[in-house]
């Protein structure tokens, strides 16, 4: 990746220096590697990973030009455009084909049913058993729901970050950044700490039901609705 900060951080932007840019990818560098890891168990199939940690590092430097030197808000605001710019290159190449999101659908759907008629969460094997899926299918269904629910959300966050008339400011950046804030805290203690261990810790949907005593999925779930009362509360601000 050597070249690529190099290449990049050759061309100053209007408000930093060349210095300055390079010092920021390679100090921000594990934060575009947390996000590649986070969608590549669901996106491997369409581009590898280290087409994944270019389009990222790109993303990276945009966030720098958009926001200013690094202070304490712009990780959290680096990590969304990191993420948008890849999810923005994988929906390009159509990483979840119809008929995928289709199966998908159905299994969700499927997954709901057996809930119902247990009256409780079903077990893992329970649902390996329902749904008819090895245990890797499963965990890639599990990444592809959170995926899709985590673009939705990106996209409202792209939007309110590109107010036309203060697109460059900073001002307007951490207003954002602020606002994300708030609509993390509007979720539960258990909701909360889900997004955290998931998005800030990058643990595994395993490793947090664990923590947590849940089944991946319930931990899937608990990810969706929580960006979901986000983005509900995104919209409303």
């Amino acid at each position: 990746m050597q070249h690529a900060y190099a290449e990049w951080g050759a061309v100053a932007s209007a408000g930093l220096s060349a210095e300055i840019e390079q010092r920021a990818l390679r100090e921000y560098a594990p934060l575009v590697k947390r996000v590649v890891r986070q969608l590549s168990a669901q996106a491997s199939a369409v581009m590898d990973r280290e087409d994944m940690e270019q389009i990222g590092l790109m993303g990276l430097l945009e966030a720098l030009r958009r926001y200013g030197p690094p202070d304490a808000g712009f990780g959290s605001f680096a990590a969304l455009r990191v993420r948008g710019a890849i999810l923005d290159e994988l929906r390009r190449q159509d990483w979840r084909p119809r008929t995928v999101r289709q199966d998908s659908h159905k299994q969700r759907d499927a997954l709901r049913a057996l809930t119902r008629t247990l009256g409780r969460e079903p077990t893992e094997a329970e649902i390996l058993q329902h749904l008819k899926l090895s245990p890797q299918a499963y965990q890639e269904f599990l990444q592809a729901e959170v995926a899709e629910e985590l673009a939705s959300f990106d996209e409202l966050v792209e939007d309110l970050a590109q107010l036309p008339s203060e697109q460059r400011s900073p001002e307007a950046q951490l207003m954002v950044t602020r606002s994300i804030a708030q609509a993390l805290s509007a979720l539960n203690e258990r909701e909360q700490k889900v997004i955290q261990l998931y998005y800030e810790f990058d643990a595994s949907l395993k490793e947090i039901a664990a923590v947590l005593d849940l089944t991946e999925a319930r931990v899937s779930q608990i990810n969706k609705a929580a960006l979901a009362k986000m983005r509900a509360h995104l919209q409303r601000g």
